[in-house]
């Protein structure tokens, strides 16, 4: 009888590349499930895996060997043609599952519906930015970050930026990464909002830096915004 679990898990095991397992775990502290597939290979098999049409009760498991199976299930319920709140469900049941940030993100950045769905996918998330989990979180900020820097969101988004309260180092850098693409698109606005901004010292110093670190921002710039530094 076919089995779509064990020939999932058989074929991420046949893509596993050694030296990309070393390089991913020293990326991931306190992850020791990483088996080293590359992204473009998951993307690849996922895409496969839609065509198959056998998936789905793959999608409502909640217990994996490899985080290549999570980053997998991620991508597959970003390749859904679903009605919105079916697409929602299985991402409701798949987030407290995330316990790295790379799953959180390359599961953010397979959600591409989203941009069809813009208010019912933002109704959805704000349950997160109350969330007790890092990675719960950060998967909202995330989601910010890659869909909601428009004109009609962005408003709204320097208000849940302000909203952050959390000291874990994934939730913290997420928000960072979040004000510095803020910044390359919206830099007088940006400007404005890191002035008054409430954010704790460390997440808004690390914002700086990481606006800093863009290659698309000029010189001056970057020496007036250090100058902003707590």
């Amino acid at each position: 009888m076919y089995n779509l679990f064990m020939d999932i898990l058989k074929r991420l095991e046949k893509e596993a590349d050694k030296n990309y397992q070393k390089f991913s775990s020293s990326l991931l502290p306190n992850i020791n499930n990483v088996l080293g597939v590359r992204l473009p290979l998951l993307r690849k098999l996922a895409k496969e895996i839609v065509k198959e049409n056998k998936f789905k009760r793959f999608l409502s498991e909640k217990k994996h060997k490899y985080m290549e199976e999570y980053m997998l299930k991620g991508m597959l319920i970003g390749l859904l043609k679903e009605p919105v709140e079916i697409i929602i469900n299985y991402i409701k049941l798949f987030v407290p599952q995330i316990d790295n940030w790379a799953v959180c993100d390359s599961f953010c950045n397979s959600l591409k519906f989203t941009k069809y769905n813009l208010k019912e996918v933002w109704d959805f998330l704000q349950q997160y930015f109350e969330s007790s989990s890092e990675y719960e979180i950060r998967f909202a900020y995330v989601m910010l970050l890659n869909y909601y820097l428009s004109d009609e969101y962005i408003d709204k988004v320097f208000c849940l930026v302000d909203k952050f309260k959390d000291d874990r180092y994934y939730a913290k850098m997420s928000v960072a990464w979040l004000v510095s693409i803020c910044y390359i698109k919206f830099p007088l606005k940006t400007e404005q909002y890191l002035q008054k901004s409430k954010l704790d010292n460390w997440t808004y110093n690390k914002s700086i830096q990481k606006i800093c670190e863009s290659l698309k921002i000029d010189k001056e710039t970057k020496i007036k915004l250090k100058r902003m530094k707590r």
